[in-house]
């Protein structure tokens, strides 16, 4: 087959400037080859390039002593005791799964859990942070209802559990709709391997599937906005198989462990081009890769096809000159194939032929470092601060009971214990705590210590207020993680957001990551690495601004670890943090209201912090019996979930809460459904009162000792300044436990 002439149609097709291009034939001194036009598209794409948002994220806080790697890796690593670390990373896959969601959301899964096991760990769980549009629309119940079930059906075949995660709907997100995976993993920090080729003459190999024709462009196609002609789309969405996912996992940490490798990476994003360029990028060598060697799974593939095409269950192997026998060896007993491709230069030169022929030769640094950098414009849409000083027109006659039980029915807040139960939280037996609370929690096998994780995200604070929200964002998963008693170690993000070329747009992209760093600095989390999604557009327009954070913790005692729900009569309820007139951007607004604008609460990142110590010792001295965030939905939704009880019990607890002293000054519904930071919701054995409140004091956390557990399925009572609730807690349960199925029909 001939390759296609290079014009500037051709180019403008594989989503390259007119400048880009020129600057690609000055590199080069010549007019590129097809098949280089196709490896700088793909590299230079936003997907792989970051040419948006290198600056920005170079801001953000990534060393600490606990860090072992931040970011530039296929995963950050954190430093755990008794010499073990935690790798983990979170990416998105939005593109794909708007087009093709089962797939889109399986192969989003096995691609993360790819990047986790190349660096040597064993994959431990996986999350998930998912946005759909409202579900009254038939083709966002399609999407969310074939994302649940890729997503569930990897993960569940590979044998990795599903720890946690989030599910969020609005309308911004009908036409593109968010799916963000993240993995988790544990490796003994001796047996760390990073993606760096080196040793000249070293072999590479590609280990696992063969090539075929799925996903080629996938990297540009996740770097534009999705049209009405995105549905053409679909040969572009990689096909997932994850019985062949668990063999080269289990191929690829028998590889690391046998020291007959130097360096291993996915074939992830761009395929074969990323892998071998970015290893030899990294490594300062050269490459040269025999294309017509690459196993293909269909015929007549051109070198062009083969070099992007992004086909799953893939892995390119560095072995040592003399291991090439012992890698196929060990690969063979997996059941995998695993193929000499090409070598290590010393030339630096990015080289690959076909048929003997040279069809690619670029300066391999120059490939992957020489993108261009942009710095766009940044401008906050006026109409967004205009929201922000606004407020309800008038407030509808809502009840503070009517107000609660329209919260605990909105799939927003409602229990997702429709989506997890597709997932396996238990495969593995480490699980601590399965999803449903206020974070995962596992237990490292063989010791005492445990590692806590979440995802979060309010959309709603950052589309008002970018910088509160992205405080906010890292501050509640801060707070989530420590009510389990771990303490916050560090992130991973998955920064979503529509056009960089948008003044609007990028304005809430660098704000957003402003309140990120400076969270992250104070509460002493650093950003190990992560993704940045631009270009999450449809026809209706950019999607909500999603800073997504992925929150890794540790509890030194695992058997230590504090659930989110009430376990027992007769137990004290105590309030802590101080509530505030703050309902702008709040869920009781966007709910009740049909309203979203207003002030977010704002973050008080010292606060945060003497909050989560005061979360984090209470659990290691055994103080509590449950702790709970108190965040979308206030107070009230906060109550309302330690009281009903966990996704797998059969009956919640009543409750007997006085809030009339506390914050007298606010009326019921600001009491109840403010959405102030800094705050949760425990129980403990009344002999563990006053030790509590000791603690309390000693930290400077503001404590509010409310009522008292009731007896299993009694009464839920809330007694406020200007009138009371008093409900069967099995209706709360009915209410909150069924308003997705009855919503998807089930």
């Amino acid at each position: 087959m001939t390759d296609p002439q290079i014009t500037p149609e051709l180019v403008q097709d594989h989503n390259l400037t007119s400048e880009e291009y020129a600057r690609i034939v000055a590199m080069l001194g010549r007019t590129p080859t097809f098949p280089e036009l196709g490896i700088f598209s793909a590299l230079w794409s936003e997907h792989c390039s970051y040419k948006h948002s290198r600056p920005i994220l170079k801001t953000f806080p990534t060393t600490g002593p606990q860090v072992v790697q931040g970011p530039g890796e296929n995963a950050g690593v954190l430093r755990l005791p008794g010499g073990w670390a935690v790798a983990f990373k979170i990416e998105s896959h939005n593109h794909p799964s708007a087009v093709e969601p089962y797939q889109g959301a399986a192969t989003g899964a096995g691609g993360i859990l790819r990047d986790v096991f190349t660096m040597g760990a064993r994959p431990v769980a996986l999350l998930n942070s998912l946005r759909f549009g409202p579900l009254e629309e038939a083709r966002n119940r399609y999407l969310f209802a074939g994302v649940v079930r890729g997503i569930g059906d990897y993960g569940n075949c590979v044998g990795v559990p599903t720890l946690g995660g989030e599910v969020d709907f609005a309308p911004g997100y009908s036409g593109n709709p968010l799916v963000n995976a993240m993995c988790v993993g544990v490796l003994k920090e001796k047996d760390l391997i990073k993606a760096a080729a080196h040793g000249v003459g070293n072999i590479l190999l590609a280990v696992g599937s063969s090539t075929g024709r799925d996903g080629i462009h996938g990297a540009s196609f996740a770097s534009e906005e999705l049209t009405h002609e995105s549905e053409q789309r679909r040969p572009q969405v990689q096909v997932g198989d994850p019985f062949t996912e668990k063999l080269l996992l289990e191929a690829s940490l028998e590889l690391i462990a046998s020291g007959h490798i130097v360096a291993i990476q996915d074939m992830g994003a761009a395929g074969l081009t990323s892998s071998s360029a970015e290893m030899a990028a990294r490594g300062g060598v050269g490459v040269e890769i025999d294309l017509s060697k690459v196993p293909t799974r269909e015929p007549g593939m051109t070198p062009y096809e083969i070099l992007l095409s992004e086909s799953q269950e893939r892995m390119l192997v560095v072995a040592k000159t003399d291991r090439v026998k012992e890698v196929q060896a060990i690969a063979a007993k997996w059941e995998l194939a695993a193929t000499p491709i090409g070598a290590v230069t010393d030339d630096g030169m990015y080289r690959c032929t076909w048929q003997g022929k040279v069809v690619v030769e670029i300066p391999g640094q120059r490939l992957v470092d020489d993108c261009p950098v942009y710095n766009p414009e940044a401008q906050e849409d006026p109409i967004v601060a205009q929201l922000r000083a606004s407020a309800p027109h008038a407030a509808r006659s809502y009840t503070p009971l009517d107000a609660l039980l329209a919260l605990l029915d909105s799939p927003s807040l409602a229990s997702k214990k429709w989506v997890f139960e597709q997932y396996d939280s238990t495969v593995q037996a480490s699980t601590v705590i399965a999803p449903g609370g206020d974070a995962g929690v596992l237990r490292v096998r063989h010791e005492d210590f445990g590692i806590a994780v979440k995802t979060d995200c309010n959309s709603r604070y950052v589309r008002l207020d970018p910088y509160e929200g992205g405080k906010a964002t890292v501050a509640e998963a801060a707070r989530n993680v420590a009510c389990t008693g771990a303490r916050p170690l560090g992130i991973t993000d998955c920064l979503n957001f529509g056009s960089p070329e948008r003044p609007a747009v990028f304005y809430q992209f660098r704000e957003a990551c402003r309140g990120i760093a400076d969270a992250c600095r104070t509460l002493g989390t650093p950003v190990t690495g992560g993704n940045v999604s631009f270009y999450n557009e449809s026809p209706t327009g950019a999607v909500d601004p999603t800073p997504v954070v992925g929150m890794i913790g540790l509890l030194t005692r695992a058997d230590r670890a504090v659930p989110s729900h009430a376990r027992a009569p007769g137990d004290g309820v105590y309030v802590l943090g101080e509530t505030r007139a703050e309902l702008g951007g709040s869920a009781y607004w966007e709910v009740c209201e049909e309203f979203i604008g207003g002030q977010p609460p704002r973050v008080d990142l010292e606060v945060e912090k003497r909050l989560i110590e005061f979360l984090v010792t209470g659990a290691e001295r055994g103080l509590f019996r449950s702790a709970h965030d108190c965040s979308h939905g206030g107070l009230g939704v906060a109550l309302a979930e330690v009281a009903m009880g966990g996704p797998y019990q059969e009956a919640g607890f009543g409750l007997d809460v006085d809030l009339t002293p506390h914050a007298a000054r606010l009326t019921s519904h600001e009491l109840l459904f403010s959405e102030s930071h800094g705050r949760a919701v425990i129980t403990c054995a009344p002999e563990r009162a006053a030790a509590v409140e000791a603690l309390a004091g000693e930290l400077g956390v503001p404590l509010f000792r409310a009522g008292t557990m009731g007896a299993m399925d009694g009464a839920f009572r809330l007694t406020l300044r200007d009138g009371a609730i008093d409900e069967p807690v099995t209706r709360l349960r009915d209410v909150y436990y069924s308003a997705i199925p009855r919503r998807m029909g089930d």
